[in-house]
């Protein structure tokens, strides 16, 4: 049914789209209906796609795989250090509300080239990530952490048997967000002027090209790219996590 839903509030959305381009924005043209926007993906074909998706995807995945390793490195750390914590937590809290166009350029001066656009998407993924991954490691099952205490274990046995499987969920509830979140960052890093190639230069461009339908396939192309990666982390986290999505349903059901 949720599936069903779904699918209806894309077409609505769809509908609504192509209501306004014909009505309310008929006139100045920056609103092109849905047909126009596909016809103009089709006319610049994989050739002008091609490269720029595979150019942001480069350093979207990158990032991703850098950020959330971090993040998850250091909710290990304060579960093993707890005096950690408030440096942790607030190291998180800064990189997610300091605004990346205001560091953007600082770190496109020190490191240059790719590497920034890789920096930007890590640093969009770290918060969540680290919050998710330690709420998760302390939901464990106080029990079973008491059960591997009586029979000789320390942290480590702790994290290990019980607290990594109790994380799960919450880790995965956040690298949902992180794939979205990544690509965001990835984009951005290429407007600073920091790639030749990519969906953020190319949307630069046509902005300055007033290319209009050009600019909406773009943006349609990385709003389509960020669903597939939540979709994709949404996947294996139903594969890994059985036990968690059973809970869910049973939830729903009642």
């Amino acid at each position: 049914m949720k599936r069903v839903y779904g699918l209806f509030g894309v077409v609505a959305l769809i509908g609504l789209w192509w209501l306004l381009a014909v009505t309310v924005f008929a006139e100045g043209g920056a609103v092109p209906t849905p047909g126009a926007v596909v016809a103009g993906m089709a006319a610049d074909g994989w050739d002008f796609y091609g490269p720029n998706l595979t150019a942001t995807l480069s350093a979207a995945v990158q990032g991703f795989l850098w950020g959330n390793a971090l993040a998850i490195g250091v909710a290990v750390l304060v579960l093993l250090i707890p005096q950690l914590e408030a440096v942790a937590t607030q190291l998180a809290v800064i990189s997610y509300c300091v605004p990346l166009l205001a560091i953007g350029p600082i770190i496109l001066v020190v490191f240059g080239g790719e590497a920034t656009v890789v920096f930007l998407a890590a640093i969009s993924v770290f918060f969540t990530t680290l919050i998710g991954a330690l709420l998760g490691l302390r939901s464990a099952d106080r029990a079973s952490l008491d059960l591997i205490a009586v029979y000789g274990g320390g942290r480590v046995a702790k994290l290990r048997f019980v607290q990594v499987i109790a994380a799960l969920p919450s880790t995965f509830a956040g690298l949902r967000i992180s794939a979205p979140s990544a690509l965001l960052g990835a984009i951005i890093g290429e407007y600073l002027g920091s790639n030749d190639q990519g969906l953020g230069v190319s949307l630069m461009i046509s902005q300055q090209q007033f290319q209009v339908p050009r600019t909406w396939g773009l943006a349609l192309a990385a709003g389509l790219i960020a669903g597939l990666g939540y979709a994709l982390v949404a996947l294996v986290a139903r594969v890994v996590t059985p036990w968690s999505n059973g809970r869910a349903e049973s939830r729903s059901a009642l």
